[in-house]
């Protein structure tokens, strides 16, 4: 599997596969879980150690971006949870959240404009998450976007 063969959607995927790893897992180091992440549908890859991480820049980008700045995220996330904390949420919905604030507020904008991370979120929580998800995924994150680029 090569990167060419990736989208950003499966990265991000990827990404949610591989903190999920590390948040229930925590011996695992974060490249061992974006190995475990990027293996875990190939049938081309025999072992761990024909992965290549550096062949997944994005990929570990996005890992590493959001552990790095856990707390940062958060705190841009928290004031529109009403009523929750990120700790109480479901751990799909706060990572799918975590990941695209990280694109959001701290990726490089005119690579992945806010409105795509948030899209994103949105469709990969109608994948990994319950049908109620993705609209309080998109209720917080649409409050990332500034206000001036909201329609």
């Amino acid at each position: 599997m090569s990167t060419s063969r990736l989208t950003r959607r499966e990265i991000r995927e990827k990404a949610l596969q591989a903190l999920f790893q590390l948040k229930t897992n925590e011996e695992l180091t974060p490249e061992e879980a974006i190995k475990q992440a990027v293996l875990s549908d190939s049938e081309e890859w025999n072992s761990e150690e024909d992965v290549e991480i550096q062949d997944y820049p994005y990929l570990v980008t996005l890992v590493h971006g959001v552990l790095d700045n856990q707390a940062a995220i958060d705190e841009a996330i928290q004031p529109y949870l009403k009523n929750w904390t990120v700790d109480r949420l479901a751990k799909a919905d706060a990572l799918i959240m975590q990941i695209a604030a990280y694109e959001m507020l701290l990726g490089d904008t005119e690579q992945v404009p806010q409105r795509v991370a948030l899209n994103e979120a949105i469709e990969i929580s109608k994948l990994y998450c319950d049908e109620q998800s993705s609209k309080f995924i998109n209720g917080v994150l649409s409050n990332l976007i500034p206000k001036t680029e909201n329609p």
